[in-house]
């Protein structure tokens, strides 16, 4: 029972996370919209029937029944047609009536004699700042986020504090994976080395990090070596003499390297048959950026990927395929991973919360980056398309031409309706594939 209610934890604070970066998004849009005068009409997290709201001056701020994001309601998004265009009906096509449809509920948002408080009356670079706030707001929630789990809980790395002890010494390349009866205890164990003791020295070295002693132990195979260890403040001296054994050869990236006939290599060291305890190093600020940057660029390589990597997750979900632990998901993946790792009791709980911000943070970056894709209705359709009229003022400018005009928004909601018709089957196909393939940690 108390696994189950850890789990629930987890994922209750994963959607509370997700819906506050949601709605601080949309603040992100508020702000600078009023700043510039704009009409806000509504301020909304979620969509479909609203469950609650509040009217507050001209605004109505409320909450709606599917939690899947937001929207700021700001009046003329859409310009009018052009003086002397005609209105099309719905007789004229079914894509024609949809921008003029826009129109419409877009102007009827407007009251006599606020016309200059429309958004497409603003200029080029207001208009940039107001639908680039919802992505910078996820930006500094990030930020922040990260600052917290990287200076405040730190990253786990290796100590100089045994972590655990071999009962008994296996070569690489040998099936056996469990120590028997007649097997030989390994050095470290028949030393009297014990889990949580911190080496000191190694043959009359001072350790400063793991990979000093590693150094030693591997070239002093059948030498005897002089070991102190700290264990509950005291210092103790050992002796323990490192058995040659059989060992994998990892490459630059941290993997088994391979031979030309394509064998993974191995080599013969010396061991005692101990591991290394990681433990939480807090990180200095200067470390914050990085690792956001490096975080953005993880998610823009998988959107740049999405048609193969939805490929992927597709014969995954519907074939015998495994999920990649790397590809996209739902939010309930990101529940479930969330859940999964609150109801760990071997995790520390410190551990445990520096993981969850962590993924909080993460959402935010995902967030930042797939909003600003170039595509209506996304916030990154919307700043494409101003600067598109930036550019086309300026050269009418350049060339004495008469100004073209606000560029007009409303003729791509063909497009528009495509995408949300896209994004709404990504989002069925990812959700379908966390029920019945998920990423699991365990």
């Amino acid at each position: 029972m108390e696994t189950v209610l850890l789990y629930v934890v987890g994922v209750v604070i994963i959607a509370l996370g997700l819906a506050l970066s949601i709605a601080l998004h949309e603040i992100g849009h508020l702000l600078p919209a009023k700043l510039f005068g704009v009409r806000v009409s509504q301020y909304m997290i979620g969509f479909g029937p609203t469950l609650w709201s509040k009217r507050k001056g001209e605004t109505e701020y409320g909450v709606k029944a599917i939690p899947l994001g937001g929207y700021v309601s700001m009046a003329g998004m859409y310009p009018p047609a052009k003086p002397g265009e005609k209105a099309r009906t719905s007789s004229t096509g079914f894509f024609q009536s949809m921008v003029q449809d826009a129109r419409t509920a877009n102007a009827e948002t407007v009251p006599e004699g606020q016309e200059h408080r429309t958004f497409y009356r603003l200029p080029v670079w207001k208009r940039i700042i107001i639908m680039a706030g919802g992505p910078f707001m996820n930006l500094l929630i990030a930020v922040a986020l990260f600052a917290v789990v990287l200076c405040g809980f730190g990253v786990q790395q290796v100590s100089t504090t045994v972590g655990s002890v071999s009962e008994c010494l296996i070569p690489a390349s040998a099936e056996q994976r469990d120590c028997a009866p007649s097997d030989p205890a390994a050095p470290a164990a028949a030393a009297g080395i014990l889990p949580g003791d911190t080496l000191v020295s190694v043959d009359g070295q001072a350790i400063s990090s793991w990979q000093d002693s590693t150094a030693i132990i591997q070239k002093s195979a059948g030498e005897p070596i002089d070991i102190v260890v700290k264990r509950d403040g005291k210092n103790i001296d050992v002796v323990a003499t490192p058995a040659l054994t059989e060992r994998y050869v990892f490459d630059d990236n941290g993997e088994v390297a391979t031979g030309s006939d394509g064998e993974l290599l191995t080599e013969q060291v010396g061991m005692l048959g101990i591991t290394a305890a990681y433990k939480a190093v807090p990180q200095p600020p200067s470390a914050v950026l990085p690792a956001v940057g490096d975080n953005i660029t993880a998610v823009t390589g998988i959107i740049l990927n999405l048609p193969q990597r939805l490929v992927d997750v597709a014969n995954a979900a519907f074939g015998p395929e495994e999920r990649d632990p790397n590809g996209p998901m739902s939010v309930v993946g990101v529940g479930r991973i969330a859940g999964e790792v609150t109801s760990i009791n071997t995790i520390p709980i410190a551990d445990r919360a520096a993981y969850l911000i962590g993924l909080v943070a993460s959402v935010n970056v995902a967030l930042l980056v797939f909003n600003l894709v170039p595509l209506m209705p996304l916030d990154g359709g919307h700043i494409a398309g101003a600067v598109w009229e930036g550019i086309r003022r300026f050269f009418a400018k350049l060339f004495g031409r008469r100004d073209p005009g606000p560029f007009d928004a409303a003729r791509f909601i063909p497009i528009t309706f495509g995408v949300v018709i896209l994004l709404g089957g990504m989002s069925l196909l990812l959700i379908y594939a966390d029920i019945v393939k998920p990423i699991s940690l365990l």
